[in-house]
Parts: C-alpha cells; sequence; structure tokens
C-alpha cells in the first residue's frame, strides 16, 4: 500500500528541499552574526514551510487512508485512523 501522499511525494520533496536550503542560511546568519530580528524573521519562514509540509501530509492522510477506511466499511480502523490523525494535530500544534 502507498502512502497517501505519494501523488505529491515530488513536490513534498522538493519543500523540503527548499527549507534545507533556509535552515542552512540561518546557519550562515548565525555564523555571520546577523541581525536578531533578521534571523528570527527567518526561523518564523522555515516553521511555516514545515507547518506546510505537515498540514498537506495530514490532508493526504486524510483523504487517503481515513478515507479509504471509511469506504471499505472497516469502523473499527476508521476510528483507530482518525485517532491517529487527531493525534498527529495535537503534536502540529504544540511546535
Amino acid at each position: 500500500m502507498q502512502p497517501g501522499y505519494h501523488d505529491d511525494k515530488q513536490q513534498l520533496v522538493m519543500r523540503l528541499k527548499r527549507i534545507e536550503g533556509q535552515v542552512r542560511g540561518l546557519q550562515r546568519m548565525i555564523e555571520d552574526d546577523t541581525y536578531c530580528i533578521d534571523v528570527l524573521t527567518q526561523v518564523a519562514a522555515v516553521s511555516k514551510g514545515l507547518q506546510q509540509v505537515g498540514v498537506k501530509l495530514l490532508d493526504e492522510h486524510l483523504q487517503h487512508c481515513v478515507a479509504g477506511a471509511a469506504a471499505s466499511g472497516d469502523a473499527a480502523h476508521t476510528e483507530a485512523l482518525v485517532h491517529e490523525a487527531t493525534k498527529a494535530v495535537e503534536r502540529l500544534l504544540r511546535t
């Protein structure tokens, strides 16, 4: 079984590579003694990018995995996946 994000895998990889570059940029900013507020602005941008990836993964999980379980009529599996998604949302909100 393929993960729900399979069709968007390339897009997600590209986003993560962009975020990786931003993190390397943050490291250079710190090494170069860049003004605090400028660094914080970039930290916020990286955080926002990761949140967007997380939301996309959650959306794909709901549309693919949870909807698939619901369509199969397996109530226990559907309930377990919904609970799992709820826990994932809780983790996303904590960050």
